[in-house]
This record gives structure tokens, C-alpha cells and sequence, in this order.
């Protein structure tokens, strides 16, 4: 790989422990997005595959999203700090 290349596996990230925990699916994550996202998308998060400023922005705002819509008490809105480590 040379240096210019962009590592674009970071590994399994917070976000799929989170989803894991709540008992979350991708369709309930991109069903609550009120910004369009794909399936793909969300598994490609979970994994680790890089993504956009704007989409890791899309998975917290549509997580938050969910959750309230659960009705499960957060004691803030998800922000991309949590969800990603890269």
C-alpha cells in the first residue's frame, strides 16, 4: 500500500455494539432516516468501511431518531464521536 492510499478498513465499529445492544436492524435504521440511506450503507458503518462526514452524521442523527421513536430514554442525542472511531 503506498502512501498516498487511504485505509479504508477501520475494523467493527461502536456503532454495531450499539445497534447490537438496542436490538436495532439495519431496515429500522434507515426506515427512521428522514435522509436517504441504504442498507448498504449501514452494514458498511458497522463494519468500519469509511464513510462521509455527511453519512456518519446521517446513522447518529436516524439512531437518535429511533430511539426516541422506541420511546427508549438517551440521556443525549447520538453524536459521531460515539458511534465511529476514525
Amino acid at each position: 500500500m503506498g502512501q498516498d492510499e487511504i485505509e479504508r478498513n477501520m475494523g467493527v465499529q461502536p456503532l454495531d455494539g450499539i445497534m447490537t445492544e438496542h436490538e436495532v436492524t439495519n431496515h429500522a435504521l434507515v426506515t427512521a432516516s428522514t435522509e436517504p440511506m441504504t442498507h448498504k450503507a449501514v452494514q458498511r458503518a458497522r463494519k468500519g468501511r469509511r464513510l462521509t462526514k455527511h453519512m456518519k452524521q446521517r446513522m447518529a442523527d436516524a439512531l437518535t431518531l429511533l430511539m426516541k421513536q422506541q420511546g427508549k430514554e438517551i440521556e443525549r442525542p447520538w453524536v459521531v464521536k460515539d458511534l465511529f472511531n476514525y
